[in-house]
């Protein structure tokens, strides 16, 4: 069973690496992979990390080297200034340095570190300001932070030894928290602005969602024991919550809709890989109540199943959607374009992995 699972791998890694930008295509020819991604940017950030993680768990070497060549191509390129998305391909970077002892790459992480910390703007003294290329977003929270941002500081604190990188990743959860979980539900807004007081659009984003539901067991597995335990239970608290609500809002099909709880939007299969991947690893990790887990399980494999009926011949994932900004109505979230990007290659190999890494039963998938 588990051949036809790493075939999909790599099917998917191939379509990863094909990748020249967002839906553009350069397939390579020659024996040697080569990641094709030209930007360093959010979209192949997490694109690294999903290839990383199926490389590693599958002793991929030719997979790790070519992460490692793309990396050195792109520090010899001259590297963007540091913000939100740029700091995405960090996580992966910190990751090979430790992995392949690449200690002529700490100066550089510890470089990227301190800026966050010390000039990133933050929102209400706390939680960083969403700052892209494209605009400052003055005053704003957004869900994608964690994975982006969060999640590289935890991972370069563990390598550098450096306890305050980890209590910075920890502070972003608490703080995002508190602005974005909403308590009513479970389910967390895509953003907050301090400037003007509300949640934009009120949107429970699928995406956004998938960012949280993938992000807080990323960061127990990354920091294991020295994660402060109260916050590690206030943030498996937070997830048991986001995941009783998902539960809930799956489609028949696997599937969940763009705007979660708006039928009529999209279904969006990234987001169903981040949601997927999220349920495996917090289940394989305890961290789902006793009493929910069979639940949880089920559910995630249904969506797993759809993510494998969203893969073509090409290595694929269709109906991911495109970049999405922050929407300030629910029709904008409605109208974002499907094609293929980095980062739903990335989710969907991450959900695959966990099926094949927590042994889970999958005897439901179909065969053709």
């Amino acid at each position: 069973m588990s051949d036809k699972y790493l075939s999909l791998l790599q099917q998917l890694s191939s379509g990863l690496c094909s990748l020249k930008g967002i839906g553009n295509f350069n397939p390579f020819s020659n024996e040697a992979i080569r990641i094709e991604f030209e930007e360093w940017e959010w979209e192949i950030g997490v694109g690294l990390y999903g290839l990383y993680q199926y490389a590693n768990d599958a002793n991929q070497a030719n997979l790790i080297d070519a992460l490692e060549n793309w990396f050195e191509r792109q520090i010899d390129k001259g590297l963007p200034q540091p913000q939100i998305n740029t700091t995405a391909p960090m996580i992966t970077l910190a990751l090979l340095a430790e992995q392949k002892q690449r200690t002529d790459w700490h100066q550089l992480i510890a470089e990227w570190a301190d800026y966050l910390l010390t000039s990133l703007p933050r929102v209400e003294g706390c939680g960083f300001q969403h700052v892209v290329k494209e605009r400052l977003n003055e005053g704003q929270l957004w869900d994608d932070t964690l994975f982006m941002t969060g999640l590289f500081l935890a991972k370069a604190g563990m390598l550098l030894n450096r306890q305050d990188l980890i209590e910075e990743a920890e502070l972003q959860f608490l703080a995002h928290a508190q602005f974005l979980a909403d308590k009513k539900t479970g389910l967390w807004f895509h953003g907050w602005t301090a400037v003007d007081k509300h949640n934009f659009a009120q949107a429970f984003w699928a995406r956004g969602n998938a960012w949280i539901t993938v992000a807080i067991p990323e960061l127990i597995q990354l920091v294991g024991e020295v994660i402060n335990p109260a916050i590690k239970q206030h943030l498996i608290s937070l997830l048991n919550m986001q995941i009783q609500a998902l539960l809930k809002l799956q489609s028949e099909n696997g599937m969940w809709h763009t705007v979660l709880d708006d039928d009529m939007s999209p279904q969006e299969s990234s987001a169903v890989a981040g949601i997927c991947y999220g349920m495996l690893c917090a289940s394989r990790l305890n961290l789902i109540n006793p009493e929910d887990v069979e639940q949880v399980k089920q559910s995630a494999l249904k969506g797993v199943q759809a993510i494998v009926d969203r893969i073509d011949e090409r290595g694929i994932l269709l109906e991911a959607s495109d970049g999405t900004a922050m929407g300030h109505d629910i029709q904008y979230y409605f109208d974002i374009p499907n094609t293929p990007v980095p980062y739903g290659q990335a989710l969907a190999m991450m959900c695959i992995t966990e099926v094949i890494k927590g042994e889970w039963i999958v005897d439901s998938f179909s065969e053709d």
